[in-house]
């Protein structure tokens, strides 16, 4: 996290966001961090203030913005996020209106928040801390939760940092190659969606702003998405499962969508700004997580899959689409999935040919 992640340096300003069952990895790299020069602060949420906070709050409360937070992504270097829930349905029952709200509010942050991240002003690490509400989620034991984290963060590998450069090597072939290309074409079964990226640039995802990581992406110009897109895996936004989302799509905009599940809450996406277009395209490449475990940082990377997300651009890339949503939606492409670019196969049956 430290010295790969997050690339520390003396004077650098840290901001560590997680809850209280992360403490044990809070306290090393803390301990790490001050090793390097760095200046630390942390907040640690306890149990339920998620939900407290959106059951209690006035409109007035849900509006506002955290100063402290609001200073923290516009001032500081480096923001570690650990993912360590106690539980994974605290925005259910929550009056829709009251999530619009804090969205809403939101906004300007998430803004502030991609605009540095874009460049690296901000260097920011998102990682999981093991927890039983994960565990649970994923339908594993605590036990075979954490080796499945541990183990798609290449730290049983003798030298993980090691392994996270090779990584970076052989992702950069990939980006490389398609960041000389403009028509991508990902077609399967119910699979036939066509962008253009001429302009963007596609990224080298290798672990240092996700841990674990293993993608290439990129953003799609806006009004060139065309055809159809059927998402095999479940989808999970703001503590709801969607499962089976298929979207239809002309010149960027999504006309028309279905959900074998959950379709009441997508129709109530689709009323934010910015959610009928789309952010990101990508391709993950982590052949060590091969199962869904509802935990978007791991199942967007599943090696052989495929993910669009609706709504927020990455700025990096040169996209411009903007929303207080960044929802990744994924798909199995390891049974007959098919990339083309400008007309040549180059991946198929989830693996890359060239």
């Amino acid at each position: 996290m430290v010295n790969y992640c997050l690339e520390l340096k003396k004077g650098d300003r840290l901001f560590i966001h997680t809850t209280t069952l992360a403490e044990p990895l809070v306290k090393e790299v803390w301990r790490y961090a001050i090793r390097a020069g760095a200046f630390v602060e942390t907040e640690l949420d306890f149990e339920g203030k998620q939900k407290i906070f959106m059951h209690e709050a006035s409109e007035a409360q849900l509006k506002k913005v955290s100063d402290w937070e609001m200073d923290a992504m516009s001032n500081f270097d480096a923001y570690l996020s650990i993912r360590a829930p106690f539980s994974l349905k605290q925005t259910e029952e929550i009056d829709q209106q009251k999530l619009n709200w804090r969205n809403e509010a939101l906004a300007p942050l998430n803004k502030i928040y991609f605009e540095r991240i874009a460049d690296r002003r901000l260097k920011r690490c998102l990682c999981q801390y093991p927890t039983q509400a994960n565990a649970d989620e994923a339908g594993m034991t605590l036990e075979a939760y954490q080796h499945f984290v541990f183990d798609a963060c290449n730290l049983f590998e003798d030298h993980p940092m090691e392994s996270w450069l090779k990584v970076r090597a052989e992702q950069q072939k990939i980006v490389d190659f398609l960041n000389i290309k403009s028509e991508i074409q990902y077609k399967g079964t119910n699979i036939d969606i066509t962008f253009n990226t001429k302009g963007r640039t596609w990224i080298n995802s290798d672990g240092r702003n996700n841990m674990p990581s293993g993608e290439v992406f990129t953003s799609p110009i806006e009004d060139s998405v065309n055809g159809h897109i059927h998402f095999s895996f479940p989808g999970i936004h703001g503590g709801k499962a969607v499962e089976g989302v298929t979207l239809w799509v002309k010149d960027g905009y999504i006309e028309r969508w279905d959900a074998q599940e959950g379709k009441d809450y997508l129709d109530q996406i689709f009323k934010i700004p910015g959610t009928r277009r789309f952010g990101e395209a990508a391709i993950g490449t982590n052949y060590k997580i091969q199962q869904i475990t509802k935990n978007i940082l791991f199942d967007e990377k599943i090696g052989g899959s495929v993910h669009m997300a609706i709504g927020q651009s990455y700025l990096q890339c040169g996209g411009k689409n903007e929303s207080s949503v960044h929802w990744d939606m994924i798909t199995d492409m390891k049974n007959g999935g098919e990339i083309y670019a400008d007309g040549e196969l180059i991946y198929k049956n989830g693996v890359f040919t060239l």
